[in-house]
């Protein structure tokens, strides 16, 4: 039963970081999406500590979800927030 549920949560991570990444990518507004960039790496995260590898889990949860998201919203502050078409 716990194989099971460790199983579904898995995918539904899997699922949750794949719409996330979609939905950065079809965005417009740079901010929001470098705000479902990150949701997509707190999912990726989640999934890489359900498969049990801790040392990724650190990294990528720092690079992924902190340094990352700074370092894209400095330069939109310092470019123009909409993209445009």
């Amino acid at each position: 039963m716990f194989y099971l549920l460790h199983l579904i949560m898995l995918v539904l991570m899997m699922s949750i970081g794949f719409v996330f990444a979609f939905l950065a990518i079809m965005e417009r507004d740079l901010l929001k999406a470098v705000v479902f960039s990150a949701g997509q790496a707190a999912a990726y995260v989640i999934v890489y500590y359900l498969l049990m590898s801790p040392d990724i889990v650190l990294a990528y949860a720092a690079i992924g979800v902190g340094i990352y998201s700074a370092v894209m919203i400095i330069a939109i502050k310092k470019t123009e927030r909409y993209e445009k078409v």
